[in-house]
């Protein structure tokens, strides 16, 4: 399909980043559109995604929201390294760890740990310990499912990224912000071998909120 292709995201949302990582590991030459859920948005963003959120992608009259749809898309519309693997077994892995990240890792490492933890702070605000505690025992399964699914080696090894990877990294660069989501990574050896491996790429490094900023490119 032929066409330009725009992505609508926010500088700090954790799925934003998620979709110009894969877009960035496939290079597709993209335009990132600044687009804050939190404002008033207009009605003609309102019309390509009635529900408000971000990411939203456009390529040419194709119109696609939903973070796993829009990097799935990607991987099978665009030429370059794939992100999604052959095997089955694998593939089966990739997406059972997708899912468990959006049920189980998204609201306690990014909207308590991280959010309490590190941006709280950051702004001025009063984070809550209660919180960051809270978020902490939240984890601690899926931190210790990650860490399986890491020595395990089908995904989530650091060296051949697929979608997992990208779908993580951005979630775990906010925890690892905390001294709590540091250590709490560190006593995985496994999940800390990936984040090591991840944290120190090049799309990582362009994408990092906290620095120029993904939409200011």
């Amino acid at each position: 399909m032929a066409g330009s292709v725009h992505l609508y995201g926010y500088r700090y949302s954790v799925y934003s980043r998620t979709v110009r990582l894969a877009l960035l590991s496939k290079r597709v030459e993209h335009e990132t559109i600044e687009t804050n859920p939190f404002d008033e948005l207009p009605t003609a963003y309102l019309a390509l995604h009635p529900f408000g959120r971000v990411p939203m992608l456009t390529h040419g009259a194709f119109q696609i929201f939903e973070t796993n749809s829009i990097t799935r898309y990607i991987d099978r519309a665009f030429e370059g390294p794939l992100l999604q693997p052959r095997d089955t077994a694998a593939l089966a892995r990739m997406d059972q760890v997708m899912a468990v990240i959006d049920a189980y890792i998204y609201w306690p490492m990014v909207r308590q740990v991280s959010s309490h933890g590190f941006f709280r702070p950051l702004t001025g605000e009063r984070a809550d310990r209660a919180e960051i505690d809270s978020g902490l025992a939240a984890l601690k399964p899926a931190l210790s499912f990650l860490d399986e699914i890491a020595a395990e080696g089908e995904v989530l090894s650091g060296c051949e990224i697929s979608l997992a990877d990208w779908h993580l990294a951005p979630m775990m660069d906010y925890f690892v912000r905390t001294d709590e989501g540091a250590a709490a990574l560190a006593s995985h050896s496994a999940l800390q071998r990936w984040w090591d491996r991840v944290s120190v790429l090049d799309v990582m490094r362009a994408t990092d909120p906290m620095g120029a900023g993904p939409f200011d490119k």
